[in-house]
């Protein structure tokens, strides 16, 4: 059953706890300071949080049934993995960014350097840590059953 991760912007207090624990959990160490510190480079956070609006609100991968940016991915580096998870292969990226144009959800970040950056629900964790560390409880892990709240 896939999991994704849910965005309630009406709890959402944007202080952008969920990028922090992002590079976090992609870090070697999972230690925050050592993440900022010493394993910074290479590390983006996949999750980004919108402030130019009424509410604020994470943006992060929907993990779509059909996802647009694989369709659109010419080198196949946006794959599906057994799971159900979006993932990128930065190996196979050739940075034509068509992935990026073609997220209907703007979840797909670029960095500094030009790196393509998306999330992977903390595929190697047992919980996603943007989750976990929320302190207002914005963001939510459900399961695909839960059609109504995926819209």
């Amino acid at each position: 059953m896939m999991r994704r991760v849910v965005a309630k912007p009406e709890v959402c207090v944007g202080c952008h706890l969920c990028e922090i624990w992002c590079v976090v959990a992609h870090s070697t160490s999972k230690d925050v300071i050592k993440a900022f510190l010493y394993e910074r480079d290479g590390n983006h956070p996949r999750i980004t949080v919108e402030e130019n609006l009424p509410e604020t609100l994470a943006i992060n991968c929907r993990h779509c049934d059909e996802p647009e940016c694989m369709a659109s991915c010419i080198s196949g580096a946006i794959y599906k993995d057994e799971e159900g998870r979006v993932l990128h292969n930065p190996e196979k990226c050739v940075k034509c960014y068509s992935c990026v144009m073609s997220c209907p959800y703007g979840a797909i970040v670029i960095s500094e350097n030009g790196d393509i950056f998306k999330c992977d629900l903390c595929k190697d964790l047992e919980y996603p840590y943007c989750v976990r560390f929320c302190p207002n409880d914005a963001l939510e892990l459900v399961e695909d059953s839960e059609k109504g709240v995926l819209g």
